[in-house]
């Protein structure tokens, strides 16, 4: 499941917001850290990460718990943003949920809200 952070964290690495949307299911939910609108589907996602894409984020995992009921696997924990021309930095607490899905996991939710400690 870590793996699968690795992946995203790729795909945002790409600045490409087609490829970050590619990893979530079309019906998925997105709580996003730096937005106040929910994300209820792979449109609204891709949108979503036009705009977070353009801070150049780099997400490192600090604390990460998973764990794996049938076709679902929950991966929560707390990350590390840097971004920006600055290089600011985001603590933010993480929840992914994947589904399995013809061999393939997908994200259906995710849930990012940074830490209200800064």
């Amino acid at each position: 499941m870590r793996n699968l952070f690795n992946d995203w964290n790729q795909a945002l690495a790409s600045g490409d917001p087609e490829q970050v949307a590619a990893l979530y299911a079309d019906d998925a939910v997105l709580l996003p850290t730096v937005s106040n609108r929910v994300r209820t589907d792979r449109a609204g996602i891709r949108d979503y990460f036009i705009d977070f894409l353009q801070l150049q984020p780099q997400g490192e995992i600090q604390e990460s718990h998973v764990r794996v009921h049938g076709d679902l696997a929950l991966h929560s924990g707390v990350y590390l943003f840097t971004m920006g021309a600055d290089n600011s930095q985001v603590w933010a607490r993480f929840t992914f949920v994947y589904r399995s899905r013809q061999d393939q996991w997908e994200i259906i939710e995710q849930h990012s809200s940074a830490m209200p400690e800064g």
